[in-house]
């Protein structure tokens, strides 16, 4: 039996400001329709013996994981939620106890939620071939078939044969420089390392003990003080905040005898910067990438990705991320820095970093339209079904009015519903709550008036969706 565990962390600052640490690459349709988190989920439906996919996550994130899981109808065997994150030996170490509980001692595939791989019955077939080895106790890595002298990777060398398409691991290389890199990919023995895993939990977690068992304690104490959170399985904060920080490579990978690696040449991308969307879109005879609504002129081998109409005139080279509050201007050759960018605005307390203008809840979204002092007005969507929490605020009052669909509303004592074209006042201090009891999505725009009108002045009394205060 195969388990897959999909490592749903990380806030890809380099695709910023399309990704940003509240909704990251990884939920973001970036390479095709689906979302970079259901395109891995997806990817190993078609696997034999396999189970649906344990998704290891952050807190902030939980609600959208389940959310995009249920569009492409995947029920998770669990989604763990990471109270602060410790890279991947742990989250996986924490998989690898929570399947082991069970009574089970399966294969762990283990996957990154935001890479690209073109060919997916190369990989579903790689992942059968490499099956046999790491049951019989290897702990096997897919090694990516160079393409290019890339420095941006680490690199494997491949050693004896340990099985049918599989080799040991002779030894683990860092990011190169070029010239190193090219020798690398002459030589036809080194590969790039992806960061996929398989193996089984239980070798696993015998590896992570011997040469790092404060981790395996840590997320054993985390684990058994977990609790269940509506459908997510929250890792008891003290003891998992305690858990030293590695990766697998370093943690295990590099140090045991055991590793061995799988050749894969699938057209995988780990889209780490905005030129790989670039290398993996469609290219038209100019050698463009447009996502969007563009109108180009003279312009060659760029990027552009907008919401809005994005003219372009005499540009090569470049890279253009256009969204409501934000505007990327970059050469291609130089996307690497977007992540600086991200660290100047997160140093000087600039909200851009951390969201976007629309921000999703899990009963829906709301977009900040326009502000000023002591005012702002929102538009909001709440899903048929949806709720937000009761509540009541400190510093602001709310006018809403109805744009589309049914409110029930909550306003201190009394309920009601509001139709299209009507609207309520909630005074500042008064409790209230908004649900969209329809068939149809809710849509009404949200007035607040106030001396301070900050996302953290909400006091919640009741919340189905199982948040606190400043969640």
């Amino acid at each position: 039996m195969i388990v897959p565990v999909i490592l749903s962390g990380g806030s890809g600052t380099r695709l910023w400001p399309l990704s940003r640490d509240a909704y990251p690459k990884q939920f973001l349709p970036l390479a095709d329709a689906r979302t970079m988190l259901q395109a891995t989920a997806s990817r190993v439906r078609g696997l034999a013996a396999v189970t649906p996919p344990l998704v290891v996550c952050n807190e902030e994130h939980r609600f959208m994981v389940a959310e995009q899981l249920r569009e492409i109808g995947v029920q998770p065997t669990a989604v763990i939620l990471e109270p602060v994150g410790r890279n991947t030996a742990p989250a996986v170490a924490v998989a690898a106890l929570h399947v082991l509980a069970g009574g089970d001692d399966p294969l762990l595939l283990v996957l990154p939620a935001d890479h690209v791989i073109a060919d997916v019955a190369g990989f579903r077939a790689a992942v059968e071939r490499a099956a046999a080895a790491a049951a019989a106790g290897f702990l096997i890595t897919f090694g990516i078939v160079p393409t290019a002298a890339e420095t941006g990777y680490g690199y494997i060398k491949a050693g004896a044969a340990a099985g049918e398409g599989v080799s040991r691991v002779e030894r683990f290389v860092e990011k190169p420089d070029v010239a190193t890199a090219s020798a690398y990919v002459a030589s036809g023995s080194y590969l790039w390392n992806s960061g996929m895993f398989l193996f089984r939990a239980s070798r696993y977690l015998e590896e992570l003990q011997r040469f790092n068992p404060a981790i395996v304690e840590a997320c054993r104490a985390a684990l058994a003080s977990a609790r269940a959170d509506v459908d997510f399985l929250r890792l008891e904060r003290a003891a998992f905040t305690a858990c030293p920080s590695d990766s697998i490579d370093y943690a295990v990978m590099e140090r045991t005898q055991t590793a061995a690696v799988t050749p894969l040449a699938v057209g995988w991308n780990d889209v780490g910067a905005w030129s790989a969307l670039w290398d993996v879109g469609s290219r038209d005879e100019a050698g463009n990438v447009f996502c969007g609504d563009v109108y180009a002129l003279d312009t060659r081998n760029t990027y552009v990705r907008a919401d809005r109409l994005v003219a372009t005139v005499g540009l090569d080279d470049a890279v253009i991320v256009e969204t409501p509050d934000a505007v990327l201007v970059a050469r291609r050759d130089r996307v690497q820095d977007v992540k600086k960018i991200v660290e100047r605005l997160k140093a000087e307390g600039r909200g851009e970093w951390h969201h976007h203008r629309k921000v999703y809840r899990p009963w829906g979204a709301y977009d900040s339209i326009d502000n000023a002092d002591r005012f702002q007005v929102k538009r909001i969507s709440v899903k048929p079904g949806g709720a937000l929490s009761l509540q009541m605020h400190h510093h602001r009052a709310e006018h809403w009015i109805v744009v589309k669909g049914t409110a029930r509303i909550t306003r201190g004592d009394e309920t009601f519903l509001l139709t299209e074209n009507q609207s309520t006042y909630i005074p500042l201090g008064i409790t209230h709550r908004l649900e969209n009891p329809g068939k149809i999505p809710l849509e009404l725009i949200e007035v607040q008036s106030g001396a301070y009108l900050g996302e953290d002045d909400i006091v919640r009394f009741d919340d189905v969706y199982g948040r606190q205060d400043g969640q």
